[in-house]
């Protein structure tokens, strides 16, 4: 499977594999359903008479022992986290879980069933971006038991993880830039292991009831338990890997940063991911709140102009805006005073206002226009170009400039506009504009 592209992508049609929880050893049947765009990953109970849903995030962690526990409610997923990482790994960002159980079968201990499951259903681009969270500044957690886990800024997803034994056995460090080519090949066929002596307590808490020689790795001293060999010579740490991903996941964002890993576990591991949620909400927080720009007759002063453009003193060239007309048009006003800092130097005794600032007042009027259409709400605007721009006559102070915009195309990100200003009833300047609308 060739690396994705930059926009979502879900399966392109159901498709199911059955066999034994590692947990709870019951019978389930998962199946693995598209979904529409934003919708994210979330596990649906089929077995359960309204069929509820349990989204895949951090906030609904409820148990991180040898597995990690979601609930909705009363409703509990166990082992989240193969499935997930393969979702993940593979290019999956909206998807449906179904299960007949409250556990994932556990196959051969590993994520490769669920790829080869992901590869049976095929995976379709869909037309809304894919959106990351750059890590921009360093997340560093570290837990009394000796787990140390880091991400510091990475343009790409990377895992550096060390895995330490009982005694210091089995030390391993594996180091892999996580896409779908590299999740395939040197992750998702490392297998779940377990030391030994650990069985015998999972057992009295009621825990690997289906646990087998197929499904996992049995550490004991030395010696390694299994009906296969192992896959990798350093198959321990890529399996802590692979939990690392799909614990990550419940963050419910696909990041670019470098994972550092030194003894990870379920527990640590989602405590990286709420830390990365906090994160980006504390990012987020800097985005001005969505403003809600009228749509049929209406003023707006200086203030609530403000709320919606993000210019400010000197390079506000807006008071009010005095009227719209249907989904296209906007009127706005500006009163051009001689304390305006520009008239310093243009020109000292004829003081003249800049044309090019006169395009920049039918740029932010034009840009109310655009930012009330739902999709571009919260944006911001860029200027891109002007075309068949003259300048007919002076603009000087005590002029009130009047700005007409109307919308001539939207498409996407992309969209053109008229603009012209107006004193005294005569058209003083005009252009016809081009902007690129962005995230703020």
């Amino acid at each position: 499977m060739s690396a994705v592209s930059e926009r979502q992508h879900t399966l392109a049609k159901a498709a199911s594999i059955a066999g034994t929880s590692l947990h709870t050893g019951e019978k389930v049947t998962l199946t693995l359903q598209p979904a529409p765009e934003n919708f994210g990953l979330k596990f649906r109970r089929v077995d359960l008479e309204d069929k509820p849903f349990i989204p895949a995030l951090v906030e609904k962690v409820q148990k991180v022992e040898r597995a990690t526990t979601i609930a909705e409610g009363g409703v509990n997923v166990h082992t989240v986290e193969h499935v997930l990482a393969a979702l993940h790994g593979m290019g999956v960002d909206n998807a449906i879980i179904e299960m007949d159980a409250n556990e994932p079968p556990i196959v051969d201990g590993s994520a490769l069933p669920f790829v080869e499951l992901i590869k049976k259903a095929g995976t379709v681009e869909q037309t809304e971006p894919r959106r990351f969270f750059e890590i921009r500044e360093p997340i560093y957690r570290e837990t009394r038991d000796g787990s140390i886990l880091t991400i510091v800024p990475d343009k790409k997803f990377r895992i550096s993880c060390t895995n330490v034994g009982p005694n210091g056995q089995h030390t391993q460090f594996y180091s892999v830039e996580v896409n779908p080519e590299t999740f395939e090949r040197d992750i998702a066929p490392a297998r779940t292991f377990v030391y030994y002596p650990d069985i015998a307590p999972l057992l009295e808490k009621g825990l690997i009831q289906g646990g087998t020689l197929e499904a996992a790795v049995v550490v004991r001293g030395d010696t390694l338990l299994s009906k296969q060999p192992l896959r990798f010579e350093n198959e321990f740490v890529r399996h802590k890997i692979l939990d690392i991903i799909g614990d990550l996941m419940l963050s419910g964002k696909r990041i670019t940063g470098h994972v550092i890993a030194v003894r990870p576990g379920h527990g640590p591991n989602t405590e990286l991911a709420r830390a990365i949620v906090e994160q980006y909400t504390q990012m987020r927080a800097m985005v001005p709140p969505l403003v809600n720009i009228p749509y049929g007759e209406a003023v707006l002063d200086s203030v609530e102009v403000q709320k919606i453009l993000p210019h400010r003193y000197p390079f506000l060239l807006v008071d009010r805006i005095i009227g719209f007309e249907g989904e296209t048009k906007c009127t706005g006003m500006k009163n051009v005073t001689v304390n305006e800092p520009f008239f310093q130097g243009h020109f000292p005794g004829h003081p003249v206002m800049p044309g090019v600032l006169q395009l920049e007042a039918m740029a932010q009027v034009a840009s109310i226009v655009l930012l009330r259409m739902p999709e571009h709400q919260g944006k911001i605007g860029y200027f891109m170009s002007a075309n068949k721009v003259k300048w007919r006559k002076p603009v000087v102070p005590g002029d009130t400039l009047i700005i007409e915009t109307e919308m001539t195309k939207a498409k996407r990100s992309i969209a053109t506009a008229l603009g012209r200003c107006i004193v005294n009833g005569q058209v003083v300047s005009e252009a016809e504009l081009m902007f690129s609308v962005v995230d703020r």
